[in-house]
């Protein structure tokens, strides 16, 4: 990929071993501002490992992260200050009710007092969680506490969205209502990178895509140029393999 200066995210040579095993081999990525990206890949394909290195959670072996220009390792801060980030496995302050939580976020990323509350109130009713708001998030169910975490990544407007498994136990109506809101949110001149299984909601979504598999990019660029003239799943199996023919084992069969 070019070199451009006005990518929102560009990774290079980025690598990570965990003892004997290689997570991320050297992996180059570029994501262009304005884009809403995919990035796909089996379980065990490096793109939880990628996005933690990628927004500052992890530090890599080798390689280097910039947003907009900004060095993720080198100025953190800065380039954190850009990144609104849903991550896979991070606790919460779940002793927080879900509006504190929101809130102590907002403060976190020092947003100017008068303006915290509008926006904690405008997150609470995007992600349905008004009634809930006075709940501590250790009472929330699983699609909920998706939900709140998208809501804190958020409330600071970053520049760039990092979203690992966004809709995952999320109903479909609220699953509607912030595919909307993320639409828009890339319309408007945002970044999104999300990591997802569903090779729908990619192909309905993205206008990039990246499939990792085994630490390593395999395809990226446009979604039209990746799926080659057949469907996501279908380029996505064809290039990661590991598909299994027959129908079954004999036991398994009712007739």
């Amino acid at each position: 990929m070019t070199d451009s200066t006005d990518a929102a995210l560009r990774i290079r040579g980025l690598a990570k071993r965990f003892g004997d095993k290689v997570a991320v081999a050297g992996i180059d990525l570029e994501i262009p501002t304005g884009s809403f990206f995919g990035l796909v890949g089996p379980n065990g394909a490096g793109k939880t490992t990628t996005l933690s290195m990628a927004t500052g959670l992890l530090r890599p072996d080798a390689g280097s992260v910039s947003v907009h220009g900004v060095d993720v390792w080198q100025e953190p801060v800065d380039a954190k200050r850009m990144i609104g980030n849903l991550a896979d496995g991070v606790r919460l302050f779940d002793r927080l009710t879900g509006e504190q939580l929101i809130t102590y976020t907002a403060m976190m990323f020092a947003i100017p007092r008068p303006e915290i509350a509008p926006r904690v109130a405008d997150l609470l009713e995007m992600m349905d969680l008004r009634e809930a708001a006075g709940t501590i998030v250790a009472d929330y169910s699983a699609g909920m506490t998706k939900k709140v975490a998208l809501a804190c990544a958020l409330v600071h407007a970053p520049r760039l969205l990092v979203l690992d498994e966004p809709f995952e136990s999320v109903d479909p109506v609220s699953a509607a209502n912030i595919e909307d809101v993320l639409r828009s949110y890339a319309l408007s001149g945002g970044s999104v990178i999300v990591s997802s299984h569903s090779m729908d909601l990619v192909q309905r979504m993205c206008d990039h895509v990246a499939i990792l598999a085994g630490g390593s990019v395999l395809a990226a660029g446009a979604v039209d140029e990746v799926r080659a003239g057949v469907s996501l799943q279908e380029r996505f199996i064809t290039l990661v393999g590991g598909r299994h023919d027959g129908v079954g084992p004999a036991w398994l069969r009712q007739s």
